[in-house]
């Protein structure tokens, strides 16, 4: 008997889930009938059911036999947005990128004119381990994170980035003027990744993704640093992978915009 209702709980469960997802789809308020062959339910059952929804303000009745997803929804996503934080949730998925490929992976942000690395698993080739450097920068043009900003700032702003920095030279291979940066941040578009190729530091090449938040903002970058004779291409669309994982992992989905 105890399983039989188990059962039960878990399908009127599937049922919930599978009516938010029906609401979720629409961006106007839903009516019974719909919702009910969207679900494969009959109409009482997804009734008997939205009405429990309703009384938990998981959905609102507009009208009715008209629905759409409640403000008991907004509350919670608010508060799971609260609790998220970068660092934790991109951890995970470095270490298992460092892992795989057992090179230097770093997390970064943007602060003005400088990308701040936050986070760092570090590569011997013997041992990983973790090494914070909050308050490390480095300025955006010589890093590939640092050019996925620029992108992201556009032409207008990346000519005042020039001007007011003067791109500031470290290697022989750091770019030095605006008509290089602008056409290195074009191949960085449609490539979808950026390359830092010794620009930073000599003998030293890194790959970078950008990482986005639940509203579709750029917030930090993902990136493999490594001996310029290691790099290796197939790492490329692999780094970019783990970024969009991390990106979903603090709520974005993919084609979403800033609002």
């Amino acid at each position: 008997m105890a399983e039989a209702t188990g059962k039960t709980s878990i399908q009127v469960i599937e049922r919930m889930m599978d009516l938010l997802d029906a609401l979720a789809r629409s961006e106007e308020p839903v009516n019974l009938k719909r919702l009910a062959n969207s679900t494969s339910l009959h109409p009482s059952t997804a009734h008997r059911i939205l009405n429990m929804m309703v009384e938990f303000r998981m959905v609102d009745r507009i009208e009715p036999g008209m629905y759409r997803l409640g403000i008991r929804l907004l509350e919670l996503g608010n508060l799971v947005k609260s609790r998220i934080n970068l660092r934790r949730e991109a951890l995970p998925f470095m270490r298992r990128l460092h892992q795989e490929l057992h090179e230097t992976v770093n997390l970064s942000v943007r602060q003005g004119d400088e990308m701040v690395y936050v986070e760092r698993l570090f590569s011997d080739r013997t041992a990983m381990r973790v090494v914070h450097l909050i308050g490390a920068r480095a300025p955006l043009h010589i890093t590939a994170v640092g050019k996925i900003f620029l992108l992201e700032d556009g032409p207008e702003k990346c000519r005042e980035y020039a001007e007011r920095t003067g791109l500031q030279v470290f290697t022989k291979n750091t770019i030095r003027d605006l008509a290089a940066l602008l056409k290195e941040l074009d191949r960085v578009r449609k490539l979808g990744y950026a390359l830092d190729n010794e620009e930073a530091e000599n003998g030293v090449s890194c790959i970078g993704a950008g990482i986005h938040d639940d509203e579709g903002r750029l917030v930090a970058g993902l990136s493999l640093s490594a001996p310029s004779k290691r790099i290796d291409k197939a790492w490329y669309p692999r780094l970019k992978h783990v970024a969009e994982e991390i990106s979903r992992a603090l709520g974005h989905l993919p084609g979403a915009k800033v609002a």
